[in-house]
């Protein structure tokens, strides 16, 4: 993204640098100064080693945590405190076990004062765009783990916010119910064409799902060493497009990329020093 997109970024860091204090007194620097732009309507992904800082970014776009350097704009305005234009997919279902698919698709809207009735026929609605109108009176322990990412997909996007953040939300689940996940996300995200930013380990599910791909690099003072386009045509089928030419020649380029990080990040979670392969 450059000049006028930029200007007009949804999500947008300027100069962003994260230090933590541990509990011995040091100060451990997790992020450098880092700048990051996502237009509305964009899908963003990031990538990088573990613990290179990638959930941390996601929590600074949240309002979570405070960037220690920078600041964050969304749609132009700076942020203070909770995003409350974003919604947030974490990795981890965020579903009371005593309420029904329905009633915790609606929880979120009747606490932000929408009236009960209108509420629940939202939620209806939101259910069965995501595939789960007939288990709308199911409890959680009685879906898939499939189907629970669903009733969170839906509990967000109910609440129609104009960002979606996303934190290894498909890890957990099989690699074929990612691919259908990956595809339902892919459809609601065409129809409303909201800013996503999708921090993933997996390369092949950024590159089938993103406009972009961001790689970050090992820490501690991570930061952003690659942007790249996917130079990938929509609408996508994420089954398919992996077998196309312009697929494996991005993931080999964005790889290379990748691997050089991902062992730094091995060899110094390992404290050795030795020169990498």
């Amino acid at each position: 993204m450059q000049g006028d997109q930029r200007a007009h970024a949804a999500v947008r860091l300027e100069g962003v640098s994260i230090t933590y204090r541990l509990p011995d007194g040091r100060r451990y620097p997790a992020v450098s100064a880092t700048d990051l732009a996502v237009a509305s309507g964009e899908f963003v992904a990031l990538v990088g080693p573990t613990g290179c800082g990638k959930s941390t970014l996601l929590n600074v776009v949240a309002g979570l945590v405070a960037p220690s350097t920078g600041r964050v704009l969304i749609d132009g305005d700076p942020l203070s405190g909770i995003n409350h234009r974003a919604g947030y997919l974490f990795q981890q279902e965020a579903l009371f076990p005593w309420k029904t698919a329905l009633a915790n698709v609606a929880l979120g809207l009747e606490v932000k004062g929408v009236p009960r009735g209108e509420a629940r026929a939202k939620a209806e609605r939101w259910l069965a765009r995501v595939g789960l109108g007939a288990f709308a009176d199911r409890y959680p322990h009685q879906l898939s783990g499939g189907q629970k990412k669903r009733v969170g997909l839906a509990q967000v996007l109910a609440r129609e916010p104009s960002i979606l953040l996303m934190d290894e939300p498909f890890g957990p689940l099989d690699a074929q119910t990612r691919a259908i996940m990956g595809e339902l996300l892919l459809e609601l995200w065409s129809a409303e064409k909201k800013a996503v930013l999708f921090v993933t380990h997996d390369l092949e599910e950024a590159i089938a799902l993103a406009d972009r791909v961001l790689i970050m690099s090992a820490g501690p003072e991570a930061r952003i060493i690659g942007d790249h386009r996917v130079p990938i045509a929509r609408p996508r089928d994420i089954h398919e497009v992996r077998l196309t030419p312009a697929f494996l020649e991005i993931h080999r380029a964005l790889w290379h990329e990748l691997r050089a990080e991902v062992l730094k990040g091995y060899a110094r979670s390992e404290g050795t020093t030795d020169r990498l392969p």
